[in-house]
């Protein structure tokens, strides 16, 4: 309630105050039903996200906020679920034709856009057509696209040139970049250009309004939203919420998030320090939640577009000269959270393969050095981006910058904030001129399983992923994997991907982690989904 209906005034004795109040409360007896909503209380829940966010847009980067700002706010034609299997969403039911080319779907009843608009299969084309300009599996699938066809609004057709036996998995894909279903209106708009508006039909609104960069970011139950009614499962299942507000806050310095949850302040902090992880764990307080339980990986990329990295052999060089034990135990350092992996495709996941050419994963600054020589590197400066706010990945660029140096490159070592980073890295300029060299990141298991899942082996040219690698062969490897009718051909195909990978030195798996959620006791329902999701959680 305002506070001046309890503020006396001063004419007025404490007395007589009492007795208004005790009047009051007699009548909000009696009138019950009416007074209720004035007295309802309004659910918050308090989000420390793993960074900054200044792109909304989540077909126009990769970034994981930005894809964890999705799933807020939009919503998929398919899904999967913690076992792996691709469930309908938006969808109703589908089917196949005969020759296995035309996929036709039918929408669910009653979904509709935060401005009231119902979603249409014009919607879901245009969307299709723009996560297909950016993704790596959305590419697979447009090249054996024949056309699409939108025979009604709640009916649309995938008509391909030849079968693919990935159609599912591709709407369905769990993480960066996720087929979101937006407003034709924005969704016309080109996938190099971002988005103005956050529009969708997902489980919640942004507040636009209410939106802070760098301070605050606000979402609302969205109560036009209609659940599944299937438990939830991943990304897939009923996204029923149980809170009326969500607020990020944007808080840089990793001390001060964990006295804002200790404190009471926040309820979830997505990504701990880890450092933090044993007074975590200590707190009665506090409940650690994996939300990525197959793991994530640390990895260094290239730009292969501009000096030195454009020449294959700098780029095996600096391969050779890193080493995963130091990566881990600079960055990580907690036992029992790390797993030396020199296989691209995450260990413990199936495509996992030893099969890595010349890379060991051991730092070799000898073998690495002779390389450089051989390549006939001049001494240009690498220029190596490190996101000092980001606690996940902070420490990698230090190491990197030694063992790259104890190898014979002269490395210049770039520090900003992460969204800073994640703007920069989109640029194509030469370093010199505001470009970049190579950045380090991770990646969550869902996202790297297989060759067509894997940013890195994006090796489209300018329409691949940031790097920019153009390689067919690789590309031509990624068709037989689409194409495989058996898990004993994928793997072959996946295996294959791997090596071609390693030979071009795409980029270097530096080493495999965990990071749960820190969350506090009175919170229950974080689903385990291979990204951080915010449906089914309650709040005592």
């Amino acid at each position: 309630m305002p506070s001046q209906l309890f503020s006396p005034s001063p004419a007025r004795p404490a007395a007589t105050l009492s007795r208004r109040l005790a009047r009051w409360g007699a009548a909000a007896l009696l009138a019950g039903a009416a007074i209720a909503p004035v007295m309802a209380q309004t659910t918050t829940l308090k989000i420390i996200p793993s960074s900054n966010i200044t792109v909304l847009d989540p077909i126009w980067t990769t970034a994981y906020v930005t894809r964890n700002f999705g799933y807020m706010v939009y919503d998929t034609l398919f899904a999967t679920d913690l076992e792996g299997h691709i469930k309908p969403q938006m969808v109703d039911k589908w089917k196949v034709s005969g020759d296995n080319k035309t996929w036709t779907f039918t929408l669910r009843e009653g979904l509709e856009f935060h401005d009231g608009k119902p979603v249409t299969s014009e919607d879901v084309v245009a969307s299709l057509k723009r996560w297909a300009s950016r993704d790596t599996f959305g590419a697979q699938l447009a090249k054996v696209t024949e056309r699409y066809d939108t025979p009604d609004a709640k009916t649309f057709s995938i008509v391909l040139k030849e079968p693919f036996g990935l159609v599912l998995e591709a709407l369905g894909k769990p993480s960066s970049n996720v087929p979101f279903i937006m407003p034709k209106r924005m969704a016309d708009t080109s996938g190099d250009v971002q988005v103005k508006e956050s529009i969708g039909s997902g489980p919640y609104v942004f507040k636009a309004d209410e939106f802070r960069p760098g301070e605050r970011v606000v979402f609302t139950k969205n109560m036009r939203y209609k659940p599944r009614t299937e438990a939830p499962s991943g990304t897939a299942g009923g996204k029923k919420v149980y809170v009326d507000r969500v607020e990020w806050l944007i808080i840089r310095d990793a001390q001060t998030q964990m006295n804002a949850l200790l404190n009471g302040e926040a309820d979830i902090l997505e990504q701990p320090a880890f450092e933090q992880y044993a007074t975590l764990r200590t707190n009665p307080d506090i409940q650690l939640v994996d939300a990525q339980p197959a793991g994530n990986q640390f990895i260094l990329r290239f730009n292969f577009l501009q000096p030195p990295f454009n020449n294959e052999k700098v780029r095996r060089a600096a391969l050779l000269a890193l080493g995963q034990e130091a990566f881990l135990r600079t960055q990580v350092g907690t036992p029992g959270l790390t797993r030396y992996c020199k296989s691209m495709f995450p260990c413990g996941t199936p495509f996992e393969s030893e099969q890595t050419g010349d890379y060991t994963g051991i730092a070799n600054p000898q073998k690495a050095k002779a390389l450089l020589e051989e390549a006939g590197y001049k001494g240009e400066p690498v220029v190596l981006m490190r996101p000092t706010d980001n606690p996940t990945i902070g420490k990698l660029p230090l190491v990197a910058k030694q063992q790259l140096e104890q190898a014979g490159f002269k490395v210049d070592m770039q520090s900003m904030d992460w969204s800073t980073l994640v703007a920069r890295r989109a640029k194509k300029d030469a370093p010199a001129a505001g470009g970049w060299s190579a950045f380090m990141t991770s990646w969550t298991a869902s996202d790297i399983l297989n060759p067509i899942t894997m940013a890195m082996m994006n090796a489209t040219g300018d329409k691949g992923w940031f790097g920019w690698q153009n390689d067919p062969k690789l590309e031509e490897i990624k068709v037989q994997f689409a194409q495989a009718k058996t898990e004993a051909e994928k793997k072959k195909f996946a295996q294959a991907a791997q090596l071609r990978a390693f030979e071009t030195a795409s980029h270097v798996p530096v080493g495999q982690y965990n990071q749960p959620a820190a969350v506090r006791k009175n919170v229950s329902g974080l689903v385990p989904a291979g990204a951080q999701v915010y449906w089914n959680i309650r709040k005592q």
